[in-house]
């Protein structure tokens, strides 16, 4: 008996629109893009933090790139004469931010150094929510899924070689941190004097300790502790907590903060960020998930040019009418990350689907999205590609821990490889589970777990006697290939029965092909 647990039919038409600036809507607020930065000066080792030099140098980064001077101050003064004010300026984009009515934007973007303008109008909003009292105990059902979280992406294996992300720095992009200063769940941190640094770009100040407990259940799915057992992978990590929007109310022109936030970051040593937040209708289209529009999603690839791990919550869209991923998971460089759900140990309805809008591969990989977590008060129950997002950020860390000889984007593959059903892939679950046994010793050659018979148009295929065990939880995968490369759609099968699918090709057109796996084993068929 054949029985099919969920179906991903997925037809995709890709648009080639771009975002375009309108100067009518009424908001007023625009980053400014210069042609050149003439007579600036730099001094890396002034201006960089040391764990910010050292990766640089030993991902042969160099300390004096352009990117990293500082803008133009007579372009800032002459731009902030005309402008109603002023907020901030890009070393990376080399711009500033500025607000101005449509006559002072105009006179802006005449001034000789001026490139162009663009309008920021975009809301930012987290990939999860902030619900939930705390509970000082945990009831059994919390407690295992505490233990399971960490757990399926192979804790065990890392901390037998002591490796719980010492040594790498974390940023956190996030809506605020109340009670982490006081916390019992991060008191093994706070002890150590691991969080180095804070801002509130929003605020424009240090103290993040308040506003939405957002970044408090986040962190903890990074780092945190409760009794003993770890919320997360990286419990001795460094970090760096960043403020970058307002989860209540949603000015225009987060975006700028979460750029802010990541130069910040690189200045400030940092290896790894993690963004549980996204970008979606608020302000883009579909087609307009390429990487390459939203200022976000180009902040996202330059940290990663950086030598950063930049690593994105996929986004809590599945079953929305937007349904995809949003922005900057759907940046090329940024490791994108998709909810699994612990009970059935497939894509969470909520887990926003792949791919981009070039048919790039999203998400890339996924943890569970469903999840124990330090809140605001204590602990609690919450889900989201938010707390998947994280968890993976920890595991990055220990992996990285493991071999602090990867580039970050070596690391990005490496984390893909590692995953339960890498090579295989599909636009719900990405490469799968990133495991730590990878990066302990690598990955066995997998024998054949099913044969394909082909026979006309009728394709059967069988479990093989080795790896049929009977157990209703084991999941068979497939897809169909086009001839583009990109999926048509794809399956997850229940394995009740050795002949786990029959398929009458009649309906598909010659040249695509049929992508199983099952165990570790991956086989395709063309039709």
């Amino acid at each position: 008996m054949i029985k099919k647990i969920v179906a991903f039919p997925f037809l995709f038409c890709a648009l080639c629109s771009f975002a375009q600036t309108d100067f009518s809507e009424g908001n007023n607020k625009y980053m400014v893009f210069f042609k050149d930065k003439k007579n600036t000066t730099f001094n890396p080792y002034e201006y960089f933090d040391a764990k910010a030099i050292e990766r640089r140098q030993k991902l042969g980064i160099p300390l004096c790139d352009s990117s990293d001077f500082p803008v133009n101050d007579e372009y800032i003064k002459a731009v902030a004469a005309l402008a109603d004010s002023i907020s901030y300026s890009s070393r990376w984009f080399n711009s500033a931010t500025v607000f101005a009515d449509e006559n002072s934007l105009q006179k802006i973007t005449d001034l000789p150094f001026v490139k162009c303008a663009e309008q920021l109008s975009a809301q930012l909003i987290p990939s999860g929510n902030d619900k939930g009292e705390y509970n000082i105990t945990l009831n059994k059902d919390q407690l295992k899924l505490l233990q399971k979280q960490t757990e399926r992406l192979g804790i065990s294996a890392f901390r037998e070689k002591g490796f719980d992300g010492k040594g790498v720095r974390i940023a956190i992009f996030d809506a605020g941190f109340p009670s982490v200063d006081v916390n019992p769940c991060f008191e093994h941190i706070r002890k150590e004097n691991r969080i180095i640094k804070t801002f509130d770009f929003g605020k424009n100040r240090e103290n993040v300790y308040a506003f939405n407990g957002h970044g408090t259940n986040v962190f903890s799915c990074i780092a945190g502790m409760v009794d003993s057992i770890p919320i997360g992978l990286a419990t001795g990590a460094e970090f760096l907590l960043a403020r970058t929007e307002n989860a209540l109310y949603e000015p225009y022109g987060e975006e700028e903060n979460w750029l802010a936030a990541a130069e910040w970051a690189d200045k400030n040593g940092a290896d790894i960020i993690n963004s549980s937040l996204g970008y979606t209708v608020h302000r883009y289209f579909r087609e307009d998930m390429n990487g390459k529009i939203s200022l976000i999603s180009r902040a996202a690839n330059m940290a990663a040019g950086k030598g950063m791990l930049v690593v994105n919550a996929a986004g809590n869209e599945g079953e929305s009418g937007w349904k995809f991923i949003g922005t900057p998971a759907d940046a090329d460089s940024v490791l994108s990350i998709g909810g699994i759900d612990p009970e059935t140990d497939i894509h969470s309805s909520f887990s926003s689907f792949g791919p981009t809008a070039d048919k790039r591969l999203k998400p890339n990989v996924s943890a569970y999205g469903s999840v124990i977590a330090a809140g605001r008060f204590g602990m609690m129950y919450t889900q989201g590609t938010s707390f998947a997002s994280p968890l993976v950020a920890g595991f990055a860390a220990c992996a990285w821990q493991s071999n602090r000889n990867l580039t970050n984007m070596q690391l990005f593959h490496e984390i893909e490889k590692s995953a339960t059903l890498f090579p295989y892939y599909d636009y719900a679950h990405g490469y799968g589970i990133p495991q730590a046994e990878y990066f302990i010793n690598g990955k066995n050659n997998t024998e054949p777990t099913f044969d394909i018979i082909s026979e006309g148009k009728l394709i059967t295929v069988s479990i093989t006697d080795e790896a049929f065990t009977g157990n209703s939880s084991d999941k068979f995968y497939y897809h169909i290939l086009n001839e583009e490369g990109s999926i048509d759609e794809y399956f997850v099968l229940k394995v009740t029965d050795k002949k786990v699918l029959e398929l009458d090709t009649y309906q598909y057109d010659s040249g695509k092909k049929l992508v199983l796996f099952y165990k570790g084993y991956k086989n395709e068929i063309e039709f």
